[in-house]
């Protein structure tokens, strides 16, 4: 354990977020004195970093040495003051631990989006490389990967004027994977609930539909969970009545997550050819055996290859895979494996996840009781995926960080030219309007102006069927102000 002690509250999360970049093997936990008096006295053994700030700078104490930083004439008040700040911590720790950080000390924002804007205001690719390493200490590397990639969604945003995009979520999945905090539900346990779940999705869809009616769909995206959870009859009755409701004219890509090759079968893909579904994904993680029953994904690698293999033969087009670096145990040559499997298989699209150790995860208490001796993702094994996907002929296309990423990294989509996920841009970028339906969504609401207002359903699947009703007024509300 490492725990930080911050006599100001506001910073808790930027300060958790550079600790933890550069001590990713500790439990990292930031001491204010708004915390519980129990809970502060637990931890005041672990206080490794002690941060002072004050109006006219700064103290920070590590490893039993004092960094001071001077403020000058800026107020503790203003944004510039924790901007200069949080420079101030990552110089220290960058001193302290002879570490630099990929990323640098960029929290809180999306690292695109600052290229995005900077190309929108018309400066040159070495103007927001530079840009980036000045500002936040970002790696030459990254910074020109995150150029790179903003020039791709500039191009592909610019066929998207004022339209919006659906997601339908099944939450359901044939087990739940060490590593998960998504909102899924056994299949097993939850059956009995699969029919009452899709009647009362297709009352959020009808109400949706009716709004929508009019407006420009461009993107539909089915995801979960595991959508191929549900029986092909409940599949089928699920697309055909969302094809009933929605003018598809306009669709410009429709996708759903085949996911887990174990709740794949020709019936069910069958039923997705049929209603028009342009993209598909059949997300293996990774392509070793130990690690797949290690997590608690059934499929074996045989299945990943055989569904594949099957779609394929059924004239899928466009397939996309997941992959997952720095799961439990494995290292480079166990991610060279699986990145020489993929490429043999030749998906359209790949998206390469540096894994993000989540709170609510089987992974997260496992890690508490034994550490993150297992966990290892570097700079080497993202450049091992990349250059997989090169051979592929794929092309980086977007990109989003999470809080506690193995090895401070990031994830990557990378696709064909021509094939790249028009969904994926428009949930990263927030540009357009999105309306989720289904237990755990979360809808935005996109204004011209920028603003972005949001409605949640509840996680619990019982409790989204009881209150179906109060999930369309929450729609109602967001929609129709």
């Amino acid at each position: 354990m490492l725990a930080v002690e911050l006599n100001r509250a506001n910073y808790e999360y930027d300060v958790h977020s550079i600790v933890k970049a550069f001590y990713p093997e500790e439990q990292v936990s930031v001491l204010t004195s708004e915390m519980r008096e129990e809970k502060r006295e637990s931890l005041t053994q672990d206080i490794r970093i002690r941060i002072l700030l004050k109006p006219e700078g700064a103290v920070i104490a590590v490893e039993g040495k004092e960094y001071r930083w001077d403020a000058g004439e800026t107020s503790i008040q203003d944004s510039i003051y924790k901007y200069e700040f949080k420079c101030f911590l990552y110089r220290v720790l960058s001193q302290v631990t002879g570490k630099k950080l990929p990323w640098g000390n960029l929290t809180g924002i999306r690292p695109v989006k600052i290229a995005f804007q900077l190309l929108e205001e018309g400066k040159t690719e070495q103007d927001i490389v530079e840009y980036y390493r000045q500002k936040y200490y970002v790696s030459t590397q990254k910074a020109r990967l995150a150029v790179d990639i903003a020039g791709r969604e500039r191009r592909l945003l610019a066929s998207v004027c004022h339209g919006y995009s659906l997601y339908v979520g099944i939450p359901f999945c044939p087990t739940t994977c060490l590593y998960c905090s998504f909102t899924s539900y056994p299949i097993s346990g939850y059956r009995k609930y699969t029919d009452a779940y899709v009647d009362c999705l297709i009352r959020e869809l009808e109400y949706t539909a009716e709004w929508g009616r009019g407006k420009i769909l461009d993107t539909v995206y089915i995801g979960g969970g595991t959508p191929t959870t549900l029986e092909p009859e409940q599949m089928d009755r699920l697309l055909t009545r969302l094809k009933a409701l929605f003018d598809f004219s306009s669709v410009k890509e429709f996708t759903v997550e085949a996911g887990r090759a174990d709740s794949i079968t020709e019936e069910k893909l069958e039923v997705l050819r049929r209603h028009g579904v342009s993209r598909i994904s059949i997300n293996p993680q990774t392509m070793n055996q130990d690690t797949l029953d290690y997590i608690g994904r059934k499929a074996s690698v045989e299945q990943v290859e055989r569904s594949y293999a099957l779609a394929r033969n059924m004239g899928f087009d466009n397939i996309n895979m997941d992959l997952i670096l720095g799961l439990p145990g494995e290292d480079e040559r166990a991610v060279q494996h699986t990145v020489n499997r993929v490429v043999e298989m030749a998906p359209d699209s790949l998206t390469v996840h540096s894994l993000a150790v989540k709170r609510a995860s089987r992974l997260n208490q496992m890690i508490q009781e034994s550490g993150t001796g297992m966990l290892h993702n570097t700079d080497e094994t993202m450049r091992i995926a990349a250059e997989g996907a090169k051979r592929l002929g794929l092309v980086p296309y977007y990109l989003y960080r999470q809080k506690n990423m193995s090895g401070n990294l990031e994830n990557v989509g990378y696709a064909r030219e021509g094939q790249l996920g028009l969904y994926n841009v428009l949930i990263m970028e927030e540009v357009q309007t999105i309306i989720a339906c289904g237990a755990g969504s979360i809808s935005k609401r996109v204004y011209p102006d920028g603003l972005i207002k949001r409605c949640e359903n509840v996680k619990d699947v019982s409790q989204y069927i009881e209150r179906i009703g109060e999930m369309i007024e929450r729609k109602r509300v967001l929609l129709e102000d």
